[in-house]
């Protein structure tokens, strides 16, 4: 099962990327999640795990597989049946603008059941991190030290 979300914010890919890759700090912008907490440290680094609360949903361990600094990232999950892959790329536009895609991805013999359960929710929660990323990304949430890490390895 496939959702995505794409939407457009007026701040530049560095404001946007910083506000992404500043994990720790999303329940502060988006009503989806009520807490995200670093198990490796709060970098968003190849490796690193990160257990996060929704409301209706789970408790989950991410682990992020792929990180392009300044671009995109992608995490993943595992439960029985299902491994599911979550993906960020911000594509900076002509006009300075930034597209910003977000989407979730799950394979296995459970998914199209858990998709039957949640698909309702995963697509509202993807609309609101999206709007929340991009109201993060204009306030220029992310940049300050008591935000958060903007990256890992910078």
């Amino acid at each position: 099962m496939d959702y995505g979300e794409t939407i457009t914010t007026t701040a530049g890919a560095d404001r946007a990327w910083a506000a992404l890759a500043a994990v720790t700090t999303y329940p502060r912008w988006t009503a989806s999640m009520s807490s995200v907490q670093p198990l490796d440290g709060p970098a968003l680094a190849v490796g690193n795990r990160f257990r996060i609360r929704q409301p209706g949903l789970p408790v989950t361990v991410w682990r992020v597989c792929e990180v392009r600094d300044g671009e995109s990232y992608a995490w993943e999950a595992r439960a029985p049946g299902v491994h599911t892959l979550a993906y960020h790329r911000l594509t900076p536009e002509a006009d300075g603008a930034t597209r910003i895609t977000i989407g979730i991805r799950q394979t296995g013999p459970l998914a199209g059941l858990v998709a039957l359960l949640i698909a309702a929710r995963t697509r509202r929660y993807l609309r609101m991190e999206a709007a929340g990323l991009k109201a993060a990304a204009e306030a220029g949430h992310g940049t300050t030290a008591d935000e958060g890490p903007a990256a890992g390895g910078r």
